[in-house]
């Protein structure tokens, strides 16, 4: 039973996998936790939505392989329809092919089903804070596939600088952290900041980019320029 101190009402949690066994373990160990609750679940896409409407989970914990209607696009209207609900990707495998487009999509993160539950239970509270749920490892691979897209144009350093023009020295010190995986206690450290600090400087910096969430502020600030990747 986990320690967290409970909040005034336990996140409201939505599980969509098309497996019956998975969505009964995420419900066994999502329930477990005091300021979680899952209040419903889908087996596919288009049921989900559907419960997102009637539900109006804070969160979503959505499978990406589905029948009907698949996670990614799921996630798309979910997000679309309802921009306050966060999403948590799941996948079985590191496709990219899953991952990323989930991501543009919307979602905060994602994990592998494979994950210890504790992972799965941090993860959700990641992303329910408005952070990644991304290890640097997996975040630096998705960024460097989503920045080299043959079909993408180049960054245009007019780009850059005009999004650089918007945020202060310190908001352009904490993105670049935030490129390099850092969560907000380490930023926090390194910054020699408090965590609410940290929070307040990366509301400012989704204001500012037009961005929902740190997945969407790193992929924004390598797509235009602001920040490159390491030469390997």
């Amino acid at each position: 039973m986990s320690q967290h101190p409970p909040a005034a009402r336990p996140a409201k949690i939505l599980i969509v996998d098309d497996q019956r066994l998975m969505l009964g373990a995420l419900r066994v160990f999502i329930d477990a936790e005091d300021d979680l609750e899952v209040v419903g679940e889908a087996q596919d896409g288009k049921v989900a939505v559907a419960q997102c409407r009637a539900l109006r989970p804070d969160l979503v914990v959505m499978d990406l392989q589905m029948p009907v209607l698949n996670g990614v696009e799921a996630t798309r209207a979910i997000i679309r329809e309802f921009p306050e609900t966060r999403v948590l990707a799941v996948t079985a495998f590191h496709s990219e092919d899953w991952v990323i487009p989930a991501l543009k999509a919307g979602a905060g993160g994602y994990v592998v089903k494979d994950s210890e539950p504790h992972e799965i239970v941090g993860a959700i509270r990641a992303v329910l804070a408005g952070e990644s749920a991304l290890s640097r490892q997996v975040a630096a691979t998705l960024i460097r596939s989503v920045v080299t897209e043959p079909d993408r144009p180049g960054p245009l350093p007019s780009a850059a600088a005009e999004l650089a023009g918007t945020l202060s020295e310190r908001e352009l010190t904490v993105v670049g952290l935030l490129c390099e995986g850092h969560s907000n206690r380490e930023i926090a450290a390194r910054l020699h900041l408090s965590e609410p600090t940290v929070k307040s400087h990366l509301r400012n910096i989704l204001t500012k980019m037009e961005v929902r969430d740190r997945v969407q502020v790193v992929i924004k600030a390598y797509r235009t320029g602001l920040v490159t990747l390491p030469v390997p």
